[in-house]
Protein backbone atom coordinates (compact mmCIF):
# COMPACT_ATOMS: atom_id res chain seq x y z
CA UNK A 1 0.00 0.00 0.00
CA UNK A 2 1.41 3.33 -1.02
CA UNK A 3 1.62 6.12 1.53
CA UNK A 4 2.44 8.74 -1.10
CA UNK A 5 0.42 11.91 -0.86
CA UNK A 6 -1.98 12.35 -3.81
CA UNK A 7 -1.11 15.09 -6.24
CA UNK A 8 -3.63 17.42 -7.75
CA UNK A 9 -2.21 17.19 -11.23
CA UNK A 10 -5.28 17.54 -13.43
CA UNK A 11 -4.53 20.49 -15.75
CA UNK A 12 -7.95 22.07 -15.04
CA UNK A 13 -6.94 22.94 -11.48
CA UNK A 14 -4.15 25.26 -12.65
CA UNK A 15 -6.24 26.73 -15.48
CA UNK A 16 -9.15 27.53 -13.16
CA UNK A 17 -6.94 28.96 -10.42
CA UNK A 18 -5.26 31.24 -12.97
CA UNK A 19 -8.61 32.29 -14.49
CA UNK A 20 -10.26 32.94 -11.11
CA UNK A 21 -7.52 34.01 -8.68
CA UNK A 22 -10.06 35.69 -6.36
CA UNK A 23 -12.31 32.63 -6.03
CA UNK A 24 -12.15 30.22 -3.14
CA UNK A 25 -11.59 26.74 -4.56
CA UNK A 26 -10.84 23.42 -2.95
CA UNK A 27 -9.73 20.40 -4.92
CA UNK A 28 -9.56 16.66 -4.41
CA UNK A 29 -8.26 13.79 -6.43
CA UNK A 30 -9.01 10.19 -5.65
CA UNK A 31 -8.02 7.27 -7.84
CA UNK A 32 -7.66 9.47 -10.88
CA UNK A 33 -10.93 11.29 -10.34
CA UNK A 34 -10.45 15.05 -10.04
CA UNK A 35 -13.04 17.18 -8.26
CA UNK A 36 -13.14 20.95 -7.91
CA UNK A 37 -15.20 22.23 -4.98
CA UNK A 38 -16.65 25.69 -5.58
CA UNK A 39 -18.79 28.09 -3.62
CA UNK A 40 -22.48 28.05 -4.63
CA UNK A 41 -22.36 31.67 -5.81
CA UNK A 42 -19.46 30.86 -8.17
CA UNK A 43 -20.92 27.72 -9.70
CA UNK A 44 -22.48 29.08 -12.89
CA UNK A 45 -19.50 31.27 -13.76
CA UNK A 46 -17.06 28.36 -13.31
CA UNK A 47 -19.26 25.96 -15.28
CA UNK A 48 -19.58 28.47 -18.15
CA UNK A 49 -15.79 28.81 -18.19
CA UNK A 50 -15.34 25.02 -18.25
CA UNK A 51 -17.65 24.77 -21.23
CA UNK A 52 -16.61 27.82 -23.25
CA UNK A 53 -12.88 28.23 -22.71
CA UNK A 54 -11.00 26.40 -25.49
CA UNK A 55 -8.44 25.04 -23.00
CA UNK A 56 -11.26 23.30 -21.14
CA UNK A 57 -13.98 22.64 -23.76
CA UNK A 58 -16.13 20.41 -21.57
CA UNK A 59 -18.87 20.02 -24.14
CA UNK A 60 -20.90 17.28 -22.45
CA UNK A 61 -22.65 17.29 -19.07
CA UNK A 62 -22.83 13.63 -18.17
CA UNK A 63 -24.56 13.85 -14.82
CA UNK A 64 -25.86 16.05 -12.03
CA UNK A 65 -26.23 14.22 -8.72
CA UNK A 66 -27.36 15.21 -5.26
CA UNK A 67 -26.03 13.85 -1.97
CA UNK A 68 -27.12 14.14 1.62
CA UNK A 69 -24.25 14.04 4.12
CA UNK A 70 -26.45 13.95 7.23
CA UNK A 71 -24.63 11.98 9.96
CA UNK A 72 -21.66 11.42 7.66
CA UNK A 73 -18.68 10.23 9.72
CA UNK A 74 -16.33 12.95 8.43
CA UNK A 75 -16.98 16.67 8.76
CA UNK A 76 -18.39 18.14 5.55
CA UNK A 77 -18.70 21.82 4.58
CA UNK A 78 -22.47 21.42 4.13
CA UNK A 79 -25.22 18.89 4.55
CA UNK A 80 -26.04 18.63 0.85
CA UNK A 81 -23.72 18.26 -2.10
CA UNK A 82 -24.45 18.65 -5.79
CA UNK A 83 -21.92 17.13 -8.18
CA UNK A 84 -21.59 17.95 -11.86
CA UNK A 85 -19.79 15.43 -14.08
CA UNK A 86 -18.52 17.17 -17.23
CA UNK A 87 -16.68 15.56 -20.13
CA UNK A 88 -14.59 16.77 -23.02
CA UNK A 89 -15.37 14.33 -25.79
CA UNK A 90 -12.44 15.48 -27.96
CA UNK A 91 -9.87 14.90 -25.21
CA UNK A 92 -11.66 11.95 -23.60
CA UNK A 93 -11.39 13.83 -20.31
CA UNK A 94 -13.73 13.88 -17.32
CA UNK A 95 -13.87 16.46 -14.53
CA UNK A 96 -16.15 16.85 -11.52
CA UNK A 97 -17.39 20.07 -9.94
CA UNK A 98 -19.00 19.91 -6.51
CA UNK A 99 -20.99 22.43 -4.49
CA UNK A 100 -21.95 22.12 -0.84
CA UNK A 101 -25.16 23.63 0.57
CA UNK A 102 -26.20 23.89 4.18
CA UNK A 103 -29.85 24.33 5.20
CA UNK A 104 -30.58 27.60 6.98
CA UNK A 105 -33.79 26.44 8.63
CA UNK A 106 -34.66 23.14 10.24
CA UNK A 107 -37.09 21.50 7.87
CA UNK A 108 -38.38 18.12 6.86
CA UNK A 109 -38.26 19.06 3.21
CA UNK A 110 -41.80 20.41 3.04
CA UNK A 111 -40.95 24.08 3.60
CA UNK A 112 -38.70 25.62 0.95
CA UNK A 113 -35.31 26.57 2.37
CA UNK A 114 -33.89 29.71 0.70
CA UNK A 115 -30.30 28.54 1.21
CA UNK A 116 -30.87 25.41 -0.89
CA UNK A 117 -30.74 27.25 -4.22
CA UNK A 118 -28.25 27.06 -7.07
CA UNK A 119 -28.09 28.66 -10.49
CA UNK A 120 -29.24 26.30 -13.22
CA UNK A 121 -26.79 25.24 -15.92
CA UNK A 122 -29.53 24.49 -18.45
CA UNK A 123 -28.46 27.55 -20.44
CA UNK A 124 -25.05 25.87 -20.88
CA UNK A 125 -26.14 22.24 -21.31
CA UNK A 126 -29.77 21.68 -22.23
CA UNK A 127 -29.52 18.12 -20.93
CA UNK A 128 -29.24 19.45 -17.39
CA UNK A 129 -32.98 20.08 -17.35
CA UNK A 130 -34.04 16.58 -16.33
CA UNK A 131 -31.06 15.99 -14.06
CA UNK A 132 -31.69 19.19 -12.10
CA UNK A 133 -35.36 18.28 -11.83
CA UNK A 134 -34.38 14.94 -10.31
CA UNK A 135 -32.09 16.61 -7.73
CA UNK A 136 -34.91 19.02 -6.90
CA UNK A 137 -37.47 16.23 -6.56
CA UNK A 138 -35.31 13.92 -4.45
CA UNK A 139 -33.43 16.46 -2.28
CA UNK A 140 -35.37 19.76 -2.44
CA UNK A 141 -32.51 21.75 -3.97
CA UNK A 142 -33.96 24.40 -6.26
CA UNK A 143 -32.31 25.71 -9.42
CA UNK A 144 -32.75 29.38 -10.27
CA UNK A 145 -33.60 30.14 -13.92
CA UNK A 146 -34.53 26.53 -14.64
CA UNK A 147 -37.04 26.50 -17.51
CA UNK A 148 -39.38 23.89 -15.97
CA UNK A 149 -38.52 23.10 -12.36
CA UNK A 150 -41.11 20.63 -11.20
CA UNK A 151 -41.08 17.13 -9.82
CA UNK A 152 -40.02 14.38 -12.18
CA UNK A 153 -40.19 11.11 -10.18
CA UNK A 154 -42.89 11.83 -7.61
CA UNK A 155 -46.20 13.56 -8.01
CA UNK A 156 -46.49 17.32 -7.71
CA UNK A 157 -48.11 17.27 -4.23
CA UNK A 158 -45.57 14.85 -2.76
CA UNK A 159 -45.05 16.01 0.83
CA UNK A 160 -41.23 15.91 1.00
CA UNK A 161 -38.01 14.84 -0.73
CA UNK A 162 -37.46 11.08 -0.33
CA UNK A 163 -33.67 10.81 -0.76
CA UNK A 164 -32.99 13.02 2.23
CA UNK A 165 -31.54 10.89 4.99
CA UNK A 166 -34.04 12.16 7.54
CA UNK A 167 -36.96 10.94 5.40
CA UNK A 168 -38.46 7.78 6.98
CA UNK A 169 -37.60 4.56 5.13
CA UNK A 170 -41.24 3.47 5.21
CA UNK A 171 -42.45 6.89 4.07
CA UNK A 172 -45.02 9.02 5.84
CA UNK A 173 -48.13 7.10 4.91
CA UNK A 174 -48.13 7.96 1.19
CA UNK A 175 -48.41 4.31 0.11
CA UNK A 176 -51.46 3.62 2.23
CA UNK A 177 -53.56 5.94 0.07
CA UNK A 178 -52.82 4.05 -3.19
CA UNK A 179 -55.52 1.93 -4.77
CA UNK A 180 -54.31 -1.60 -5.41
CA UNK A 181 -54.25 -2.31 -9.13
CA UNK A 182 -54.16 -5.79 -10.64
CA UNK A 183 -53.94 -7.06 -14.21
CA UNK A 184 -57.69 -6.85 -14.77
CA UNK A 185 -57.53 -3.04 -14.30
CA UNK A 186 -55.25 -2.55 -17.31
Amino acid sequence: MSTAKPTLDHPMFAILKAAFPQKKFRATEYRGTSTLIVEPTDLHEVMAFLKNDPRCAFDFLSDVAGMDYLNYPAAMPGRFGVVYNVCSLDRDDRFFVKVFLDPSIPTDGIVEDPSLNLDSVTDLWAGAEWMEREVYDMFGIRFRNHPDLRRILTWEDYPAHPLRKDYPLRGRGERESYRVIDRTDA
